[in-house]
């Protein structure tokens, strides 16, 4: 390959060549446009878009998936076969749990839609009457300078995703953005009871400093609150590990629930084949329970399991609630796991068993993407 020759990418008229040659200049990509009839441009055809060889794996990624590159996707509508919420505050964590979002979106047959929550100024107290009005005007200034920094910032990332696509970093999947002012939160359940995505992805933090910023954690929130699955990775993780998915701690109460969870979860990764540890969490109603009828239940659930999930392998601890802390990290470190899945009630499988404080410690501890199941 000579890198700087000139080589003819496509053949079109006029009016599809210049487009083109906009598109493929914007990223940065050298174009030259031959045979072009200077006299009368309107009427020429056959104009050869040309480009440097070494920029032709390039240009082909981009107009193979010239819906992404050619239009500024804001706010639109997803793709018939659903879409991914990826909420963002354009951190570090943010740009892994983007590039989950992606892997996962291309292999669901997903649309993404990002989402960022910008906080609006709030008036202070005790202004007298005759100053409201200066206030409200300069309250609105600030909002409209934050709000114009948030766009500004969602563009930039937007830049950023698209070189991601480019490189091949992430697959090519089409995406919109949206802009929102609110609590990151609440912004995030209400897309959610709006919209209702098939799938949220969220990054967090890693483990030495989830747990300072637990209380008012706007992933514990949402994995709180939300009837939408949800997937956390945390900051370390390597995205591209994704692929190679394996091992899955599944959190249970040998309940119906967790039938409907394990499906949800088996739809979501059609083509691998997981191994599942059923990782049974007893209530304090089960125990008045004998052994025999708790392992009879948990002979159902495995029997149920390996007939209707075939393609996962299945195999059952038991963790104590004195201990519950110190057992599921010693499970979740002796697997290793690539993935901790959690059945969400209504009221949630943790807070039914005891104090949900302990319960974010457990899960926000580990350093392993989690997935959490309203059911």
């Amino acid at each position: 390959m000579t890198p700087n020759r000139l080589i003819t990418i496509a053949i079109h008229t006029v009016e599809k060549a210049l487009p083109l040659k906009n598109l493929l200049e914007r990223e940065g990509i050298y174009v030259e446009l031959n045979n072009v009839n200077l006299a009368s441009p309107t009427v020429a055809a056959g104009v050869r878009i040309r480009i440097k060889e070494s920029d032709l794996p390039l240009a082909l990624r981009i107009i193979e998936n010239i819906e992404i590159f050619n239009i500024p996707a804001t706010g639109e509508e997803g793709e018939a076969g659903g879409v991914v919420l990826l909420p963002t505050d354009f951190s570090p964590h943010s740009d892994n749990a983007a590039k989950v979002a992606f892997r996962l979106a291309s292999r669901l047959g997903f649309s993404i839609e990002m989402l960022h929550s910008f906080i609006a100024p709030a008036s202070p107290r005790g202004v007298q009457l005759m100053d409201s009005y200066d206030y409200e005007l300069a309250d609105m200034a600030e909002r409209q300078t934050i709000e114009e920094e948030a766009k500004l910032m969602m563009e930039n990332y937007t830049a950023r995703v698209r070189s991601w696509i480019k490189s091949g970093e992430v697959p090519a999947v089409k995406f919109s953005t949206m802009v929102t002012e609110g609590i990151p939160e609440e912004s995030i359940l209400c897309y959610a009871r709006d919209k209702k995505p098939q799938l949220i992805v969220m990054g967090t933090r890693g483990a030495d400093k989830k747990e300072a910023e637990l209380i008012g954690s706007v992933t514990a929130e949402v994995l709180d609150s939300c009837r939408i699955p949800a997937f956390t990775v945390p900051e370390s993780v390597d995205a591209s590990e994704l692929a190679g998915l394996r091992r899955v701690a599944f959190l249970c109460n040998l309940d119906q629930e967790d039938m409907i969870a394990l499906d949800t979860l088996y739809r979501l990764f059609p083509d691998q084949s997981l191994d599942v540890m059923l990782i049974y969490i007893p209530g304090r109603r089960d125990r008045g329970d004998s052994d025999s009828k708790r392992g009879q239940a948990q002979l159902n659930l495995l029997s149920y399991c390996r007939e209707h999930f075939p393609r996962y392998g299945f195999d059952m601890r038991t963790v104590r609630l004195d201990t519950l802390i110190d057992d599921f990290k010693g499970i979740i470190q002796e697997g290793p796991y690539n993935l901790i899945c959690v059945p969400n009630k209504k009221r949630n499988v943790f807070a039914r068993v005891f104090n949900p404080s302990i319960a974010h410690k457990i899960l926000f501890r580990a350093d392993v993407p989690m997935m959490v199941i309203p059911v």
